[in-house]
C-alpha cells in the first residue's frame, strides 16, 4: 500500500505560478520622480545667472537621475516565477523584463531556502556574484534555489517557496526516463 501523507506525492497543477511583491520599491520609484520634477522645475522656472551650461548640466543630471532610479526600481517592484512541464520562468517588474527561462532539462535540482536577504546578493534587482551564482531578489524572505547542469545556481525570492520546489521536483522526476508519475 502506498502512503499518500507525503506533500512530494500530492498533485501538482499543469502550471505552477507564484510572485513576490516589495513594496518599498515604490517609495524609491517616488524620490526618482521626485528628481524628475526637479529637472523639470529647474528647466521651467529658471533664475540662474552662473551660465546656461550649469543650467544644462543640473537639468539633464536631475531627469537622468530619475529615470534611471525610476525605471530601475519599478523593474524589480514584483517577480513573477512560472513553472511548467518544460521550463521555469523569471519576470521582473510590470514589463516583464528582465525576463529568464530556463529549461527544465538545464536544472539538476531544486531547494529551499528560509531566507534571502538584499544584502546577501548586494542589493535588490537581478544580480550576479562569482561565488553564489545568480538571483533575482525583489524581497527579504523565503526563496528558492536552482542547481543547473553547468555547475552555476540560480536563486529567485517567491512567496510559498516549499511550493514552488515540490513542483520542479516532481516536473523533474517527471522528466527522467522510465520513471512513473
Amino acid at each position: 500500500m502506498r502512503d499518500h501523507s507525503r506533500a512530494d506525492d500530492a498533485p501538482h497543477p499543469d502550471v505552477w505560478t507564484g510572485r513576490a511583491t516589495n513594496r518599498v520599491q515604490w517609495l524609491l520609484a517616488l524620490v526618482g520622480a521626485a528628481c524628475m520634477a526637479l529637472g523639470i522645475e529647474l528647466a521651467v522656472d529658471s533664475a540662474w545667472t552662473s551660465g546656461v551650461a550649469a543650467l544644462v548640466m543640473s537639468v539633464v543630471g536631475c531627469i537622468a537621475a530619475g529615470l534611471l532610479v525610476l525605471f530601475g526600481t519599478l523593474a524589480f517592484v514584483h517577480v513573477d516565477l512560472r513553472c511548467d512541464k518544460d521550463s521555469v520562468e523569471v519576470r521582473c517588474g510590470h514589463i516583464g523584463l528582465p525576463r529568464r527561462r530556463i529549461p527544465l532539462s538545464h536544472v539538476a535540482g531544486a531547494d529551499f531556502t528560509a531566507l534571502v536577504t538584499p544584502r546577501q546578493w548586494g542589493g535588490w534587482g537581478y544580480r550576479w556574484r562569482p561565488e553564489k551564482g545568480t538571483a533575482v531578489v525583489v524581497r527579504r524572505g523565503e526563496g528558492i534555489v536552482l542547481r543547473l547542469w553547468d555547475g552555476h545556481t540560480f536563486t529567485i525570492t517567491v512567496d510559498n517557496a516549499e511550493s514552488a520546489v515540490r513542483a520542479i521536483r516532481a516536473r523533474l522526476r517527471a522528466n527522467i526516463p522510465g520513471s512513473t508519475h
